[in-house]
């Protein structure tokens, strides 16, 4: 006569090893501040340019300053992927 399924040795499950996050340092207190503060200026900066009509922020380098916008901004979105 077969044995029943109740009967046979069932083998011990093991948890999956519990893993250890690296200590990832966080970012300074003053990084937020100056990530956003960075894009909030490129953008200032952009709008300034269109609303004055070419006539500001630097009037001497004309339509580079959209490039300077530009680059404030990206400078804040570049520190953003090393905000922790």
């Amino acid at each position: 006569m077969p044995k029943s399924r109740g009967r046979e040795k069932k083998i011990a499950s093991t948890p999956p090893p519990t893993r250890r996050t690296a200590d990832v340092p966080k970012s300074p207190t003053w990084w937020a501040p100056v990530m956003v503060g960075l894009m909030l200026l490129g953008l200032l900066w952009v709008v300034v340019f269109y609303i004055t009509r070419e006539q500001f922020p630097v009037p001497q380098i004309g339509r580079w300053n959209l490039a300077v916008g530009f680059a404030f901004m990206m400078a804040g979105f570049i520190m953003t992927t090393r905000w922790r």
